[in-house]
C-alpha cells in the first residue's frame, strides 16, 4: 500500500500508511528502515505545500509582513518561504499560504549521540549529532534565545570569521539560554556520533540548516545523559 501511494506521488496517504507500520510491527526487522522512510516523508510534506494536520491555508492579510505571520503561529520565516515556494519576502494581501502551526520541541540524548525533532510527543525527524568530550554537554531544559546564519565565533583571544575554515561553528548556530552552549554546524562531519565537542550540540552543516529553518527562537531543548 505504501509503495502504491508513493508511485503516485501522495505523500499523505504514503506517510500513513507508513505510520501504520511502524505502529503496528513494532518487532519487524524492517522498523528502522520504516522509520527513517516515514522522517523522509515528515519533511516532504514539511516543506511542500500539502495542508497536513499540523498546517493551515492563511489568507494573507494588509499589512501582513512574512515576520509578523512567523511570530503569530511560532514558527519561521524561513519555512513559510520554503513550504510555498516563496523566491522574496514581498507578500500579496488575499494570497493563501501554508502556515505551520504545531509547536516543535527538541531532545538530545547524549548516550546515544542523537538529536529528535519531536513534535507532540511523536519523533518527528532523527539527526546524529556529536556532543561534549567527557560527558560535559549540560543536561537539562534550555530554550533557543537567538539564531545566527554563517556566526562568528569568538574564542578566547581570537575571532574566527564564518568564512575561514577554522571556524568550528560550521554554517548556522542557535543559541541556548545558557551563555556559550548551543546547536550549531561543523567542519568535522567525520566526528558525529562522538562526544568530542566543548559542550555544545553540532550537526552535519546541511542537517543543522534544516534544523535552522524548522524551529524557532523560543524552542525548548531538553537534554539527558
Amino acid at each position: 500500500q505504501a509503495k502504491e501511494f508513493e508511485s503516485k506521488g501522495d505523500l499523505p496517504e504514503e506517510r500513513a500508511a507508513y505510520q501504520k507500520l511502524v505502529n503496528q510491527f513494532v518487532s519487524s526487522p524492517d522498523i528502522a528502515k520504516w522509520q527513517k522512510k516515514l522522517e523522509d516523508l515528515n519533511i516532504k510534506l514539511l516543506f511542500s505545500p500539502t495542508i497536513t494536520p499540523q498546517s493551515e491555508l492563511y489568507e494573507i492579510k494588509p499589512g501582513d509582513t512574512l515576520a509578523k505571520i512567523a511570530k503569530q503561529f511560532n514558527t519561521t520565516v524561513e519555512l513559510i518561504s520554503k513550504s510555498n515556494n516563496l523566491s522574496s519576502d514581498r507578500i500579496i494581501p488575499g494570497r493563501k499560504i501554508k502556515v505551520w502551526k504545531a509547536p516543535f520541541t527538541i531532545f538530545v540524548d547524549k548516550s546515544q549521540n542523537v538529536l529528535l525533532l519531536k513534535t507532540a510527543e511523536d519523533v518527528f525527524k532523527t539527526y546524529i549529532v556529536s556532543t561534549g568530550k567527557d560527558n560535559c554537554t549540560p543536561v537539562g531544559t534550555f530554550k533557543i534565545v537567538n539564531k545566527l546564519p554563517n556566526p562568528t565565533w569568538f574564542k578566547s583571544g581570537a575571532v574566527v570569521s564564518p568564512d575561514s575554515p577554522d571556524n568550528v561553528l560550521g554554517t548556522r548556530w542557535m543559541g541556548f539560554d545558557l551563555a556559550g552552549y548551543g546547536i550549531h554546524g561543523t567542519i568535522e562531519p567525520q566526528n558525529l556520533g562522538k562526544q568530542v565537542t566543548e559542550g555544545c550540540v553540532r550537526m552535519s552543516n546541511p542537517e543543522v540548516e534544516e534544523l535552522y529553518t524548522i524551529v524557532p527562537v523560543g524552542t525548548e531543548v531538553t537534554i539527558v545523559n
